[in-house]
């Protein structure tokens, strides 16, 4: 009896374990994946912040990055379009050779979502990594605490000291 129903528990957990991983296959959304963190400033503060962040710490700046190893461009912070609603930011960082993508995004007149999207491996682009999704569970944890201290805690600071 208690062996039919450790099977029976055995079978629910695999089912609902499959259906979790199912349903992550099909996440909606441009981003579903990143990790967003909540700043209660307005989205023009927020930027500003980021901003003044590059310009006190120049080796966030990206240096000039190829795609699949030819030519050299730049990534620039900012929208695309006027109609994104994403104002997108590129950190880099030079001890781990990596490029940080995050955006941002006005919730209301106040607050606005700060999110920490993929890291890239390298300065060519095309190896992009997804937080929350491409890492283990323990390298995710460590990957978001690293981002949460060397940029997050900075632009924190920047808000609090304007």
């Amino acid at each position: 009896m208690t062996k039919k129903i450790l099977i029976i528990i055995a079978i629910v957990i695999t089912g609902l374990f499959f259906f979790y991983k199912l349903a992550d296959m099909f996440a909606p959304g441009s981003y579903p994946h990143a990790e967003q963190y909540e700043l209660n400033y307005p989205e023009e503060k927020v930027i500003e912040a980021i901003n003044k962040l590059k310009v006190s710490d120049s080796k966030l700046i990206v240096p000039k990055v190829t795609i699949q190893g030819s030519g050299q461009l730049e990534l620039n912070d900012g929208k695309e379009k006027e109609t994104d609603y994403w104002y997108k930011f590129y950190f880099y960082d030079k001890e781990k050779n990596e490029i940080v993508f995050t955006w941002t995004r006005p919730e209301g007149q106040n607050t606005t979502t700060f999110a920490f999207v993929s890291i890239n491996k390298g300065l060519d682009l095309g190896h992009w990594n997804d937080i929350n999704d491409d890492f283990g569970f323990f390298e995710n944890r460590k990957i978001k605490k690293h981002f949460e201290e060397t940029i997050l805690k900075k632009i924190k600071e920047n808000l609090d000291n304007n």
